[in-house]
């Protein structure tokens, strides 16, 4: 039977991509990305996300308010995610976190929508996909204070993960999944390579963050979910397995994270 991929994080309805939305899930289908995780970062992707899945079952909706946009649009999206995400129109929040690379939501702002929406999420008992960027110091401290559930963490992605080794061990012992993007497969992403090989089979996701990020072989691309298939083949071949290996091992836990089974 033909294996299929899993695409984590992309944002379908972002401007970039939403104009050619058809075209672009007609290929993701033609290379077996058969389930999408739409990214909705505020409230006119929202709505064209909801709209969206009328249309195609087989994505689904995540919603937040990225850190870099919480000074500015914060206060007036949050309840409006919220809203949705207690109507069960949401398979996850996010994507949330905190960026102290550009700054440009001040840090403690920053700090009160991340903890806003890991509340939501343990609310709505809904896992969280997280950006963080040279932040993970704050972030792990409040992930341990905000988001515990019976002595154990509540579930959670760091998606197109971009850190050291020692954040990728911190982020495994947690119990997380850790989701990478078409980065591992840049000819200069050393380190990254190397957490592709240690990350273990049960906590790994693979996603396109499109429209960004295009992997090695479509660098100047807009990238799309179809390009999914490259990053799968890159981590198969660090890790030394097969490409179907890859896929199955993160269409299951992509599956579990999200609910899906």
């Amino acid at each position: 039977m033909p294996f299929s991929y899993f695409d984590s994080h992309a944002h379908l309805t972002s401007k970039a991509l939403y104009p050619d939305i058809d075209a672009i899930l007609g290929r993701a289908k033609t290379s077996r990305v058969n389930t999408i995780i739409n990214i909705c970062t505020d409230i006119e992707t929202l709505y064209k996300g909801i709209a969206l899945k009328k249309n195609y079952p087989w994505v689904y909706n995540a919603a937040a308010t990225t850190p870099h946009d919480v000074a500015k649009e914060g206060e007036d999206v949050f309840p409006i995610i919220a809203n949705h995400a207690r109507k069960g129109s949401l398979i996850a929040i996010g994507e949330t976190g905190l960026d102290y690379f550009y700054s440009h939501s001040p840090n403690e702002i920053q700090h009160k929508f991340f903890r806003k929406y890991l509340q939501l999420a343990l609310e709505c008992k809904l896992p969280v996909i997280i950006h963080c960027r040279e932040a993970f110091a704050d972030f792990f401290e409040i992930l341990d204070e905000e988001y515990i559930v019976n002595g154990k963490h509540a579930p959670g992605v760091l998606h197109c993960f971009t850190g050291t080794i020692s954040e990728a061990e911190e982020v495994l012992k947690r119990g997380w999944m850790l989701s990478l993007s078409g980065i591992v497969t840049f000819k200069k992403s050393h380190e990254l390579k190397e957490v592709a090989k240690l990350v273990p089979l049960d906590q790994l996701l693979i996603e396109t963050d499109a429209p960004y990020l295009a992997p090695q072989t479509k660098r100047g691309k807009q990238n799309e979910p179809a390009f999914v298939t490259e990053t799968a083949a890159v981590i198969a071949d660090l890790k030394g397995v097969d490409t179907e290996t890859i896929a199955n091992a993160s269409y299951a836990n992509a599956l579990k994270l999200f609910q899906l089974n």
